[in-house]
C-alpha cells in the first residue's frame, strides 16, 4: 500500500523549511477520485466515472489540525458503475504536483447519475510538545 505522504512534493519540502529552505506552498487543494491505491505518484485507479479533480476548502489550522470548509466537493458519475474507495490530493486541477492519497474510511458504490460528496478531509500533526 502506498497512500500516505508524497516524499518529493510535501515530506521533503516541509523538512526543508525545518533547516532554512522556503517552500513554495500551493494556492490550493484538488481532490480526485479513485477505485483503489492511487499509488506513490497518486496516478493509479483513477475512477472512470469522473476524474475531474475538485477544489477543496480547508480552514485555518486548529489545534494543529486543518480540516473541510466552506462549500464541499462533489462529483457526479457520468459513465460507469464502480466503487469508491480512495482519493488523492493535488496542487492544481490539472497536471501540477501530487500531495497526498487517503483510503476513505467506508468503499463507496457509485453508480451512473449518482453524486459523491466528501464531507470530512482533515489532516492533523502529532505529537505536538505542549
Amino acid at each position: 500500500m502506498t497512500v500516505g505522504i508524497s516524499s518529493a512534493n510535501l515530506c521533503t519540502p516541509w523538512l526543508n523549511t525545518l533547516r532554512g529552505t522556503n517552500m513554495t506552498a500551493p494556492v490550493a487543494t484538488y481532490v480526485k477520485l479513485h477505485v483503489g491505491d492511487p499509488g506513490a505518484a497518486g496516478a493509479n485507479n483513477a475512477a472512470a466515472g469522473s476524474t475531474t479533480r475538485v477544489v477543496a476548502t480547508q480552514s485555518a489550522p486548529s489545534g494543529n489540525a486543518i480540516a473541510l470548509s466552506g462549500t464541499l466537493p462533489v462529483w457526479t458519475n457520468g459513465g460507469t458503475s464502480e466503487t469508491l474507495t480512495h482519493i488523492s490530493v493535488w496542487d492544481a486541477i490539472t497536471a501540477g504536483n501530487f500531495n497526498y492519497s487517503v483510503a476513505l474510511s467506508a468503499s463507496q458504490a457509485w453508480a451512473v447519475g449518482n453524486t459523491f460528496t466528501l464531507t470530512t478531509l482533515g489532516f492533523t500533526f502529532t505529537p505536538i510538545a505542549a
